[in-house]
């Protein structure tokens, strides 16, 4: 028996088992080749991947916090069937040998802590067979906050015997799973979205004056692209990217040393019961000491055009 199963590290550990058996769900629905592609308008795609993955990954913490709040992506409504093997019971072990911080040891599922999951980041390539753009993730806030998440790589090294990579984090313990690498000194280098651009995206992007710019799929894949050193920054300056996308990975990139906002520079918030989309866009940086100067580089002109379209679609301005 651990000493410490407080209720942070008993999500986070289940979360790290349920991201695998999710991405080995993904697996095999790709062997047998019939992704079921719907297409949700606005130019987002759903597969039977995606609708498996979330099934998977929802059940199996409802199943094991009965209160607490999870929020997915997709919209499975109530009375679904899931196959038994689907509901994952176990908990990662590496995850509960650590010491929960102070600040998360009392909560409780009915205090303000929610799970956001994205069963299937990245779906757009994940459909033209760019599989290693895909990830699983699965965040968690406190009190709005984004605080803890696992990020589950299914098609990682996928030919060696144990595919997958999992990455998990927590503010105030750490990030673990990876090793952080640096972004090239004297250079800049930019990620931004593969199949989501428009002009406000491209013109932020263009203020970097980037000596190479990583265009990827996935909220999750982009930010690991900050992580291992491929990018300085990721800038996605436009209304898109959901609270899911980006509460897993904002966690992780903090625990790193990094920081994650909106294009103005402020905070990103994740509250049950508000609008689920990043209105002001999403800036990632390697380093919370060089994300102010980001930010100060995306021209004003740029942030206004993106509040004015926020204020347009939202109405919460």
């Amino acid at each position: 028996m651990h000493k410490n199963l407080s209720l942070i590290m008993r999500i986070l550990s289940s979360s790290v088992c349920i991201s695998e058996k999710a991405g080995s769900i993904i697996r095999e629905i790709i062997r047998k080749g019939n992704l079921n592609i719907i297409d949700k308008g606005f130019n987002e795609l759903q597969t039977e991947a995606d609708r498996s993955s979330e099934k998977c990954i929802v059940k199996s913490l409802e199943n094991k916090f009965p209160k607490l709040t999870v929020i997915g992506e997709e919209d499975l409504g109530v009375n679904y069937e899931v196959p038994v093997d689907w509901i994952v019971t176990k908990q990662d072990e590496t995850v509960l040998v650590h010491d929960c911080p102070s600040e998360f040891q009392n909560l409780k599922e009915e205090d303000d802590v929610v799970v956001w999951v994205d069963p299937l980041d990245g779906t757009s390539e994940f459909t033209q067979g760019l599989h290693d753009h895909v990830t699983i993730l699965i965040g968690l806030s406190v009190n709005g906050k984004a605080v803890g998440g696992v990020i589950h790589q299914p098609f990682f090294n996928f030919n060696e015997p144990q595919p997958g990579r999992t990455i998990w984090g927590l503010i105030g313990l750490g990030a673990f799973g990876m090793q952080q690498k640096m972004p090239p000194p004297n250079k800049m280098i930019v990620t931004t979205t593969r199949s989501h651009s428009n002009e406000t995206i491209n013109k932020a992007v263009e203020a970097f004056a980037p000596d190479s710019v990583v265009r990827v799929g996935g909220a999750g894949n982009k930010v690991l692209q900050v992580l291992e050193g491929n990018a300085h920054a990721y800038v996605f300056a436009s209304a898109g990217c959901k609270k899911w996308d980006t509460c897993a990975p904002e966690a992780i990139l903090h625990s790193f040393g990094g920081r994650l906002t909106d294009c103005l520079g402020n905070n990103l918030t994740y509250k049950r019961n508000e609008n689920f989309t990043n209105e002001l866009g999403v800036l990632a940086s390697y380093s919370r000491d060089e994300h102010e100067k980001y930010c100060s580089v995306i021209p004003t002109e740029i942030k206004g055009q993106i509040l004015e379209k926020a204020k347009s679609l939202f109405k919460c301005f």
